[in-house]
C-alpha cells in the first residue's frame, strides 16, 4: 500500500510548473484570464485531493489529469450558459427608467471617484451599473465569457467601495442613498 505524498511537496511541484499549466490551459480555452481562473480552481482542489497522489505517480501526470477534468468542466458551463442564452434571447424585458429624484440621491461620489479606479473597471461598471447594459452584452462586446465580466464586474465594485468608504465615510454603510458626505454634488445633464 502507497502512502500519500506531503502536501508541502505536492505545493512545491505545482507551483514550479504553474507557468507550463497556464500555457497549457490557455492554448485549450484561447484566454489567458479564463485559463488562470481554472488553473486557480485546480490548485484548490489538488490541494484538496492531495492524498490521491501515490507513491510512482508523478504529480504533474496527475496534476494534468486533474486540469484534463477541469476543461471538460469548463467547456460543459460554457455550452449550458450558451444554450440557455440562446433560449432567452428572444424575450425583451421591460424595464421602467429610474425616476430622476431617486438618481439625484444616490451619492454623487460614484460619478467623482470613478475615474480614479483602474479603466478597465470605471468603464465596466459605467457599462452595466450605470447605463444598465447586461452582463451578457457587455461579454459579447469584449470577446469574454459571461464568468469573466461577472467577476471582473466584482473586483471593479469592491475597488469602488474602498474608494468612497475613504472619501464618504459612514455614509457609505446606507447605501450612499441621500448622501450627505462632504463632496460637492456635480449636475445630472
Amino acid at each position: 500500500m502507497s502512502t500519500p505524498l506531503p502536501t508541502s511537496e505536492l505545493i512545491s511541484v505545482l507551483v514550479g510548473n504553474h507557468r507550463r499549466f497556464r500555457a497549457f490551459l490557455q492554448r485549450r480555452v484561447g484566454d489567458a484570464s479564463d485559463a488562470e481562473d481554472i488553473l486557480q480552481a485546480a490548485f484548490l482542489k489538488s490541494v484538496e485531493r492531495g492524498d490521491t497522489v501515490r507513491d510512482g505517480e508523478t504529480v504533474v501526470a496527475w496534476f494534468y489529469r486533474l486540469l484534463r477534468n477541469a476543461l471538460i468542466d469548463y467547456y460543459r458551463q460554457r455550452d449550458a450558459e450558451r444554450r440557455a442564452l440562446g433560449r432567452i434571447a428572444g424575450l425583451r424585458i421591460d424595464t421602467a427608467e429610474p425616476e430622476h429624484a431617486v438618481e439625484r440621491a444616490i451619492c454623487l461620489c460614484v460619478h467623482d471617484l470613478l475615474p480614479t479606479i483602474n479603466q478597465d473597471y470605471a468603464a465596466l461598471l459605467r457599462r452595466v451599473d450605470l447605463d444598465g447594459v447586461s452582463i451578457a452584452d457587455v461579454a459579447a462586446e469584449a470577446g469574454m465569457t459571461p464568468n469573466n465580466v461577472r467577476v471582473k464586474l466584482h473586483r471593479a465594485r469592491a475597488a469602488l467601495r474602498k474608494k468612497l468608504e475613504l472619501s464618504c465615510g459612514t455614509c457609505t454603510e446606507h447605501g450612499c442613498l441621500d448622501c450627505s458626505c462632504a463632496r460637492s454634488p456635480r449636475q445630472h445633464d
